[in-house]
């Protein structure tokens, strides 16, 4: 049997699969499916080099499935070869027929889309909210090249979801960096979910806007096997160094195969009893008019990835912060008795990066701001940094795909446009990402560039994280403040340890240092600076050094006051508990952001305790606008070190 004659028979049996798949379901995406069974079946059955026993090998080719919709066909590939699945390495099983009838279940494998957390290893990130699997997959190319593997990374994107920015952030990325061992495939069925595609995500524009990028394009009948082989390897012969990346529009049909499921009508919508006896009848003619014997998988050869020989990954011991800063000349900055955080962020990445080989930075044109430049001006570093310009989305989602292929990454912006990324960053987490973000210039003490600068909504945003448990069962983000520079350096060195998200704010303006070399910082812990007996204030960031000069003010009224150092979110709240307790029962929290920071996060363990306790929360509640300095922006919003003295007077009601 020939080539196309084996391809349009296995597309057929996927395609076959799909629809049974969706139908056992009761919900699902099967004429998108469709619309990619020649493709799918081009890829996974003959041109990738992976091993269905070992999907997630380390030198394996991958497959990043940017419209996550449509992994039905990728599912039924997958039961056809029998792939191994399951969340415990030692535990995988092959996936069988009987798996067709399990899609969305809630025990298994076969998620409603693309999530290798769930027990899929064969892929690397989650996926489903569109737009973002260019930016993984172009990660992991990154990553492969860093480890001088020859792996080859295929990105299947919808028509539709080609009008997210973030795909032309990615596209930027890839034909910047010379991404070449990137493929990026675009499934032009021409229908989104409610109607046609504009006619800006035509086949035709799409590869004009492609050309236009500096792409290699090649324009195919995405069911046309012959046409589709020739493209990808095309691709194959000259994806081996850096140079110009290419991209496939294929031409393809929404419901292939079947009358019964063509149009925007059937997005989403498995077909079932008499439709779907007809369309997987009009399937088996397809078959008879396109093949002309039967064949199964064995009519294909898969080849296997190269042996991967592990290298040995330094990860050496980190210095403290006085010994980094005297080997980097730092010394008048220490003397100075303040530094800011941000500062100390970019110190510590670049100890990091020298002690750790698998720590990555990653930055969007602000590392002379956020000091990551610390890392990229390395000589020994530069290579592990990546510029990723303003394109917040494609950092994050670039960072998963890092992240995929065992590296560390660092992604750091202004605090303000971290909140561009949340998607994605939600969309990492949900992968099982090990990625650090690090927001600079946060919170209301930015003062002169205004409102448009300041980063306000984002600890509530993170905070949600920290209520659940991700799939290793740790909080889903740590959210971190630190202080000062000996706080925001040892916490680095903590993100680094911990496997798992975290977002950490760091301040433009310089504080004084608080902390010494001494101190010991870990991921949802605090620190108590003054211990009292009549209040507990607890503060994070720039607010601790202003409850810190309310503390002198308190003293001399009379009032015993303890100061928390909330910089962990999480934190032990029961220990916290029992802190209120010994003040009374009295709490005030203080932050420099909106509400639903640390002062919720109090809140919700005093209801959990069933203890009485009386809590104050001090917060930005107002819309803030530019100031010259801190100390104005703080008065305008009610958060000077004088207001803290007047709530603990109303507290503990002090005429």
């Amino acid at each position: 049997m020939s080539f196309e004659a084996a391809v349009h028979h296995q597309a057929i049996e996927l395609d076959r699969m799909a629809i049974e798949m969706c139908a056992a379901s009761g919900s699902g995406h099967p004429s998108t499916a469709l619309s990619l069974g020649h493709i799918i079946t081009v890829l996974m059955f003959s041109t990738m080099r992976w091993s269905p026993d070992y999907p997630s090998y380390p030198t394996a080719d991958r497959l990043v499935l940017s419209e996550g919709h449509a992994v039905p066909i990728v599912y039924a590939a997958c039961i056809k070869l029998g792939v191994k699945v399951g969340k415990d390495p030692e535990k995988m099983r092959e996936l069988t027929g009987d798996d067709v009838k399990k899609l969305r279940e809630a025990n298994s494998e076969l998620d409603g889309h693309p999530n290798p957390m769930e027990g899929f290893p064969f892929f690397d990130t989650a996926t489903g909210s569109l737009g973002q699997g260019l930016s993984a997959a172009a990660g992991l190319a990154e990553a492969a090249r860093l480890d001088g593997l020859d792996k080859r990374i295929y990105c299947i994107i919808g028509d539709g979801e080609s009008r997210e920015g973030q795909i032309a952030e990615a596209l930027d990325y890839v034909a910047e960096r010379k991404l070449n061992n990137v493929l990026t495939i675009f499934n032009c069925n021409e229908y989104g979910q409610a109607d046609r595609v504009s006619g800006q995500q035509s086949a035709k524009t799409l590869a004009a806007k492609l050309a236009a990028a500096n792409f290699t394009v090649r324009e195919i009948d995405g069911h046309d096997p012959k046409a589709i082989k020739a493209a990808v390897d095309e691709f194959v012969k000259t994806s081996g160094t850096p140079g110009t990346p290419m991209a496939i529009v294929a031409k393809t049909v929404k419901g292939w195969g079947t009358t019964v499921m063509h149009g925007a009508a059937w997005h989403g919508k498995p077909a079932t009893g008499d439709q779907m006896v007809k369309a997987l009848s009009e399937l088996d003619q397809r078959r008879v008019e396109l093949t002309s014997a039967l064949v199964s998988a064995d009519s294909f050869e898969i080849q296997p990835p190269a042996e991967y020989k592990p290298r040995e990954a330094r990860n050496d011991a980190t210095p403290t912060l006085s010994e980094v800063a005297k080997k980097y000349d730092l010394g008048t900055a220490m003397q100075s008795g303040k530094m800011a955080t941000r500062r100390a962020y970019g110190i510590a990445l670049r100890a990091l990066g020298h002690a750790n080989d698998n720590v990555v930075a990653l930055d969007c044109d602000v590392s002379n701001s956020t000091f990551a430049e610390m890392f990229r001006k390395d000589a020994a570093l530069t290579n592990r940094f990546f510029e990723c310009k303003i394109a917040e989305q494609n950092m994050i989602s670039l960072g998963a795909g890092f992240s995929a292929a065992g590296k560390i990454p660092f992604c750091s912006t202004f605090a303000k446009f971290v909140t561009r990324a949340y998607d994605q960053i939600e969309m990492a987490i949900n992968s099982g990402s090990n990625i650090k973000v690090i927001g600079s210039h946060a919170g209301i003490t930015l003062a002169a560039d205004g409102p448009s600068q300041m980063s306000l909504p984002d600890i509530s945003w993170f905070r949600s994280f920290s209520t659940m448990r991700d799939h290793r069962g740790n909080p889903g983000c740590y959210i971190l403040q630190p202080s000062d520079a000996y706080a925001a350096y040892a916490l680095t060195m903590a993100m680094a340890e911990y496997e798992g998200a975290c977002y950490m704010r760091t301040l433009r303006a310089d504080t004084e240092f608080i902390y010494s070399d001494h101190t010991t910082f870990n991921l949802g812990g605090f620190e108590v600076l003054a211990e009292g007996r009549d209040v507990l204030l607890c503060a994070s960031g720039y607010m601790v050094h202003e409850a810190n000069k309310a503390l002198d003010i308190l003293d001399k009224a009379g009032i015993s006051a303890t100061l928390v150092d909330l910089y962990s979110l999480p934190f032990d709240t029961d220990k916290l508990m029992d802190i209120a307790n010994q003040n009374n029962g009295q709490i005030i929290s203080i932050e420099d952001n909106y509400g639903g920071g640390i002062g919720s996060a109090i809140a919700d363990a005093i209801a959990t305790s069933g203890d009485g306790f009386t809590l104050k929360q001090m917060h930005v509640r107002r819309i803030p606008k530019s100031a010259k300095t801190p100390d104005e922006v703080l008065k305008m919003c009610g958060l000077t070190s004088d207001d803290i003295v007047k709530e603990v007077m109303k507290l503990l009601q002090v005429v």
